[in-house]
């Protein structure tokens, strides 16, 4: 073994509690420390790569950084252990459930230290003290997975001030069972005067008999404890019934022992509520989507990689998988991926393009998509492992409320996000943007039923969200009529009348509006509206079975005709008009005056209901709070800041209002007009069949004839739990991607869609 004159200026660091380091896989491909020869981990900044002889991505790392030297670090299984029968299945991922990295018990490491200056030859391990640092720290995947489990739950007043009856030491009988009844699990201690009741029923039937909420009804007594929960670490899971939900209890410890219950001396014993959800959520298998009794055959090789399930991860999956069968998405990411990653500036972890060409070198090309063994049990079967997007989740939900922790999301309002930001980050570039496939231009029309005046707008729109109309069948609370897929798309382009402030008029009238489209996209993305809001908000599904009944679908009727000569518009409404009544029910939901006047604007002020239904798509935009810019400033935008958004592929008008919507700052007009895709109502875009307005918003010609290939489903009665999985249709078949399970899918469900992807048939 050479030693190595590169030690003395590789500027080697000891890893600190703010750094990340990558050593599970490879941060450019799926290449991990499972799989010989091992990764290589740079002793300089921390990055992964791989070095097999495919590949070579630690050997780029170094041509672009010149860092030399490396740990090559190579993991193996000490023994496969035999699960017994009766044993309990491993653990689901929870925050909880983080093992630490060195589990000598499990695995058995392999590192060598490398230099590549040197031509990649291994080298003596002089520095010994930096290897451990590495080997022993926290790895970026696992910080990763401990802030989104940590940004779940925080701590709220009422655990932070908490007041307690005087203290008294439980006996271990009091401890032992409910206090009123014999239940002997799901107990939840009451941290007030130390009352022991059992939890709510559960899912599945499971739980209790809710005598721990009697408890607080009766008493007001706002902070329980499940006992079980509890770990020496002083965690546990912890109720506030006053804020309805989960929280943090910095003082546990005090509290407990204000009862005489020592927290260092406690073992955990059941699952927590995160552990269950996850459970409960993973529980949705084959049987609840194909035919009960038939094995379904797995599928493996090239696009036939499945995702692991990373904790409520599903709804990202399967819009994933549905988004990568796209030839754009394919184009865009697969082919381009080394070319880019020799030009990138940014570490390989924190470029988003760097991650997408992962995601698809991971999904196309097939190296990850190979059976495993099956093991003895009878029930185990032949499958793949599948990849792991853990660092892509990281990126993709950095700074995102939700998308950021482990709870689970909605797929919609995640396949919208991405597009967004996909959007954002091909703005210089809109050329190689694959999300222009689904852009396309609508238009409402309002007309007020006084007057007979009517109003044109139009938006730039990648997703349309469709009413799914629910007829019950007579004598069944739960089952509904099948509805035609023609219908739901009639309904959503169909008049409606509407409250209506008209401005010509000049009192509250009635209007009537509709939709129609303007350019069509190459696909059309289409979302079905099968959550309710019940009184409360809460969402709630309605299981209408949507029916098929053409291969071909023609959307030629629904194309827009705009104004015609004998029409007369409306003229323009100097300030949006406030329903009262609806405002107060926005900020019941937490929407407030600013989002909502943005919504009338966005809308043209074609009322109320216009703008809620505006509001459910943008509730997640990240300036949909911030105040209004003026327009009134006495310096209008400059020619050199509307031409240089014109030059990024936006209108003369639109650029315009942008600035003046953001104080003619390009930079904030920018984000302005990606929030706020719309067109400006004065802005006439001709209909003649076959123009092309703007080749990145579709296009007009008929026939608009569309073909579904994929859609993405919901298992479960609620946004907040179930399942999600995709359905493509490629080489002549459906398939089911189902987390990491890739199969032929025997009877394709596509009634129960929840989200529809079509492609454009051309002539």
């Amino acid at each position: 073994m050479a030693s190595c004159s590169h030690f003395s200026s590789a500027n080697l660091k000891i890893p600190t509690d703010s750094s990340r380091i990558h050593k599970e896989e490879c941060t450019l491909c799926f290449d991990s420390q499972d799989l010989p020869p091992g990764i290589d981990v740079c002793l300089t900044c921390f990055n992964a790569g791989c070095n097999s002889s495919e590949r070579h991505h630690a050997e780029t790392h170094y041509q672009k950084t010149n860092h030399p030297l490396v740990l090559n670090v190579y993991r193996m299984l000490k023994d496969k252990p035999k699960r017994a029968v009766e044993t309990e299945p491993p653990q689901k991922i929870s925050k909880l459930a983080i093992v630490p990295e060195s589990d000598k018990d499990k695995y058995e490491y392999v590192t060598r230290a490398k230099c590549y200056a040197c031509g990649g030859m291994e080298v003596d391990k002089t520095l010994p003290f930096v290897i451990d640092s590495v080997m022993t720290s926290l790895s970026a995947l696992k910080k990763s997975e401990a802030e989104a489990w940590e940004k779940e739950i925080t701590a709220c007043d009422h655990t932070r001030n908490l007041k307690q009856d005087p203290p008294k030491t439980l006996e271990s009988k009091v401890l032992a069972h409910c206090k009123e009844c014999d239940l002997k699990e799901n107990l939840w201690l009451c941290l007030t005067c130390g009352s022991l009741g059992c939890g709510r029923q559960q899912y599945g039937g499971s739980g209790g008999n809710g005598h721990g909420l009697a408890h607080f009804d009766k008493t007001k007594h706002p902070i329980s404890c499940k006992l079980g929960t509890i770990t020496p670490e002083g965690t546990a899971d912890i109720y506030c019934y006053l804020c309805n939900d989960s929280k943090l209890d910095p003082y546990l410890g005090n509290h407990l022992g204000n009862f005489g219950i020592n927290v260092e001396s406690q073992l955990k014993t059941e699952k927590s509520i995160t552990e269950l959800e996850l459970e409960r959520n993973l529980e949705f298998d084959f049987t609840m989507i194909t035919e009960d009794g038939k094995e379904l055959e797995p599928l493996f090789g090239p696009g036939y990689t499945g995702i692991k399930n990373l904790g409520n991860s599903c709804y990202m999956a399967s819009v994933l998988q549905a988004v990568f069968s796209l030839d754009a998405f394919q184009q865009r990411y697969y082919p381009t991926a080394m070319e880019h990653h020799l030009q990138c500036p940014q570490e390989p972890a924190n470029c988003l393009q760097c991650q997408l060409s992962k995601l698809a070198d991971g999904l196309l090309g097939g190296r990850y998509s190979q059976p495993v063994q099956a093991g003895e049990a009878e029930n185990d079967k032949r499958g793949q492992d599948g990849i792991s997007p853990a660092m892509f989740k990281a990126l993709i939900g950095k700074d995102h409320d939700e998308f950021s922790t482990m709870r689970q999301q909605d797929a919609h309002d995640f396949l919208q996000y991405l597009i967004t930001i996909i959007e954002r980050k091909e703005h210089n570039n809109p050329e190689n943007d694959p999300t222009n496939i689904f852009k396309f231009t609508a238009q409402q029309r309002l007309q007020c039923l006084e007057c007979k005046r009517v109003r044109y707008t139009e938006n730039s729109e990648s997703i349309i969200s469709i009413p799914v109309p629910a007829h019950k069948i007579e004598g069944s609370e739960e089952k509904y009529e099948p509805i035609t897929f023609e219908k739901c798309i009639e309904s959503f382009t169909g008049d409606s009348m509407i409250e209506y402030f008209c401005p010509a008029c000049n009192k509250e009238t009635h209007a009537t509006t509709n939709k129609r489209f303007v350019t069509f996209p190459e696909v059309f993305v289409i979302h079905t509206k099968r959550f309710d809001e019940t009184e409360n908000w809460v969402p709630r599904k309605i299981n209408v079975p949507i029916l098929f009944e053409q291969d071909i679908l023609n959307f030629d009727k629904y194309i827009a005709h705009g104004k015609q000569e004998n029409e007369e518009l409306l003229p323009d409404s100097s300030a949006p008009a406030i329903d009262e009544k609806v405002l107060n029910q926005l900020f019941e939901m937490g929407i407030s005056e600013i989002g909502y006047k943005k919504a009338l604007i966005a809308t043209g002020n074609n009322g109320t209901e216009s703008a809620m239904n505006w509001l459910m798509d943008h509730m997640g935009d990240p300036d949909i709070d911030k105040p209004i810019a003026s327009s009134s400033s006495t310096l209008g935008p400059s020619e050199a800041d509307v031409s240089q958004l014109m030059d990024m592929g936006f209108t003369k008008t639109r650029a315009q209002k942008a600035l003046r919507e953001t104080n003619n700052d390009v930079e904030r007009a920018v984000e302005w007009l990606f929030s706020h895709s719309e067109e400006d109502s004065n802005e006439v875009i001709s209909l003649q069949p076959g123009h092309d307005s703007n080749s990145t918003i579709g296009d007009s010609i008929l026939p608009a004839n569309y073909r579904l290939q994929s859609f993405i489903s919901h298992k479960g009665t609620s946004l907040h739990c179930g399942h999600y999985v995709a359905h493509v249709y490629k080489d002549q078949q459906w398939v089911l991607y189902n987390d990491n399970k890739v199969v032929k899918a025997c009877q394709v469900p596509l009634g129960e869609a929840y989200i529809y992807i079509l492609c454009r048939v051309r002539s």
